[in-house]
């Protein structure tokens, strides 16, 4: 079994839920483990909500673009944007901003949430071009009598 779909979504607070409610919708459908679900979905909001925040230079039609695979036993989801991107010079790249933030910090945990939840994580700027990118994926479990599982 192999679904995938990709949106286009402004940068706006409103295009987070609708992410997320179409990968529970879709995971839902194929039988996906709910807990797995939920997971993935905490994890698509957290990219999303990053994306909406520092994704770009608020100019007229600002979006940006998830992409989610189910296949076989494995989601994989993407979200990139038009912002600034990481910066490469940083220690550790890219992958440094995912430090935990201070435990009274208000904001920055989204990247370390993301991490926590999904089983491998990639985070980098998209190459040849401005923006972020965020990927990350989980290996699924199912459901007894799911629908659509993999064979």
């Amino acid at each position: 079994m192999s679904i995938w779909w990709s949106l286009h979504l402004r940068r706006e607070a409103a295009s987070v839920p609708l992410a997320r409610r179409l990968l529970i919708g879709t995971m839902e459908t194929a039988g996906v483990d709910p807990d797995i679900s939920f997971d993935l979905s905490v994890a698509l909001s957290e990219a999303c909500a990053n994306a909406v925040e520092h994704g770009g230079d608020d100019g007229p039609g600002e979006a940006y673009r998830v992409t989610a695979y189910l296949d076989g036993e494995l989601c994989r989801i993407e979200v990139a944007d038009t912002g600034p991107g990481f910066p490469a010079a940083a220690p550790g790249g890219p992958q440094e901003a995912a430090r935990p933030a201070a435990p009274e910090a208000e904001s920055g945990r989204g990247l370390c949430l993301i991490r926590e939840l999904a089983d491998h994580v990639h985070i980098g700027s998209a190459p040849g071009r401005a923006g972020a990118v965020v990927s990350f994926d989980k290996i699924l479990k199912w459901r007894e009598n799911a629908p659509l599982v993999a064979v």
